[in-house]
């Protein structure tokens, strides 16, 4: 099976002014393409050509690790995204409050957790044992891997936001939380209550 380069699920001006055209036309069309053609060559011949990408992730360590759950990642960003604003369910928002005291209470949360990770990585809210958390992972690092069902994550890798803000991680990241954050996507993962699967 051939991992294929998930399209975006929104033009590649939709975003802006927030995230540019230009930006997305690299990160998506580069990076992401990038990481799915090199997973692709990997598996090739292999076991893991009959593999789901999921399956591929968790089984795998190294360059083979980076390129799947980078591949997973970006498509899972891509989908944290939404040019229309959004809120959270009534279910998500019920443990929100619950777990966090408010959505501003979150949102304070994840935008610290994203700012202040060190160097490439995400920033993700997830649900841990029953209970809305936020973390991060380092690198092509996934929640996937964390026994954690995923709800968002904001890609703080410098190619993310670097043609768009330069070295200015606070602003790109304030930019996706007040705007762009896809609310329908978190609230019907949060119902489904099992992690997203990459389109093939």
């Amino acid at each position: 099976m051939t991992i294929p380069l998930m399209p975006l699920p929104y033009a590649h001006d939709a975003l802006e002014p927030h995230i540019s055209s230009k930006t997305l036309e690299i990160h998506h069309g580069a990076h992401h393409k990038t990481y799915v053609d090199k997973l692709n060559a990997a598996i090739e011949g292999t076991e893991n050509a009959d593999k789901t990408l999921e399956e591929i992730v968790k089984s795998a360590s190294g360059p083979l690790f980076n390129n799947s759950a980078q591949t997973y990642n970006h498509g899972f960003y891509w989908h944290s995204l939404s040019p229309e604003k959004s809120a959270p369910s009534e279910s998500l928002l019920a443990a929100i409050n619950a777990d966090f005291g408010s959505l501003d209470a979150l949102l304070e949360q994840l935008s610290n957790e994203a700012v202040n990770h060190f160097a490439s990585g995400w920033a993700w809210l997830v649900v841990d044992g029953g209970k809305l958390k936020v973390i991060s992972t380092h690198d092509a690092g996934t929640a996937i891997t964390a026994d954690v069902n995923p709800l968002l994550t904001v890609d703080v890798w410098e190619h993310a936001y670097y043609i768009d803000q330069q070295n200015k991680r606070p602003v790109y990241v304030k930019t996706v939380l007040d705007n762009l954050l896809n609310w329908k996507f978190a609230s019907d993962n949060f119902d489904r209550g099992t992690a997203w699967v990459y389109p093939v």
